[in-house]
């Protein structure tokens, strides 16, 4: 099978957890933000696994949501599509206002193995871009690469706007009618408003897993097709990082229980010939 054979083959399969999800238990997409983080959530079992731009940026120093990580994202996929992992990329907005600049940062992550991406209306002064200039990033993107999975988010809710469930259907229309595969809603916890999304949208719809929030079983219930962390798992392992060095420098004793090896640790470095 040619490389391009198999990387055709890796996105059909991407787009069939999709479907399945759509029709039963949701599809967990877990967040790493390294390659360790990638080939241990792979080899945990998980088909999938996406990125997570706060945990890319934060890793690198750099902050999230303002185009800053764009070599940063493009290496570490280079390393993680290594992986015996399907792997989607979060690429903020798109790193660029010009959609062909755009979709050619997007067609060399295809080139590596990426079956997906994530692409949000989200703008760094924290109000929504024009749907229409998402929607051309999202054409050319498909034109470029017509079979790789196009998440379009939509930051209605994550941005506290106004009424956003009207703005949040108006956009899923136009970014489906420019070829998304699916529509992405973080902040979106009530199920209610998550069964009208599923309802009306009419492709497979994306939900952030948020602590005190509803379970994957309820997600699902609500008709939920992918549930992602997020930059949950990043946060949740700096906190653990936190709390085992205060242990440690107030003379506690750390319990070794659950801890990787060493030898473990060594063995993900060395994951797929990374």
């Amino acid at each position: 099978m040619t490389g391009t054979s198999v990387h055709t083959a890796r996105r059909a399969a991407f787009h069939a957890l999709h479907d399945a999800g759509r029709s039963g238990r949701p599809l967990l997409l877990p967040n790493a933000w390294d390659h360790a983080s990638a080939a241990a959530l792979a080899a945990r079992g998980h088909p999938a696994i996406g990125t997570t731009s706060l945990g890319v940026a934060a890793a690198a120093g750099r902050p999230d949501g303002v185009a800053a990580t764009s070599v940063e994202t493009l290496a570490l996929a280079r390393r993680v599509a290594r992986l015996p992992v399907l792997l989607t990329v979060d690429v903020e907005a798109g790193f660029g206002d010009d959609p062909a600049t755009v979709a050619g940062y997007v067609s060399e992550l295809a080139g590596l193995g990426v079956v997906g991406i994530n692409l949000e209306d989200g703008r760094p002064d924290g109000t929504l871009a024009d749907p229409d200039g998402t929607a051309d990033t999202i054409a050319a993107v498909k034109a470029a690469v017509p079979d790789l999975f196009v998440n379009a988010r939509t930051d209605a809710w994550w941005l506290g706007v106004a009424d956003p469930l009207p703005q949040g259907l108006a956009r899923a229309r136009i970014y489906r009618s420019a070829g998304a595969d699916g529509i992405f809603v973080p902040g979106v916890v009530d199920e209610v408003t998550l069964r009208v999304l599923t309802g009306r949208i009419d492709a497979p719809v994306n939900a952030l897993y948020q602590p005190g929030g509803p379970s994957v079983a309820e997600l699902g219930s609500a008709g939920v097709a992918r549930v992602s962390t997020g930059s949950l798992l990043f946060r949740a392992a700096l906190a653990a990082a936190l709390d085992t060095a205060d242990v440690v420098r107030s003379d506690g004793v750390v319990d070794p229980a659950g801890l990787p090896s060493y030898a473990e640790v060594q063995g993900l470095a060395t994951a797929a010939g990374a």
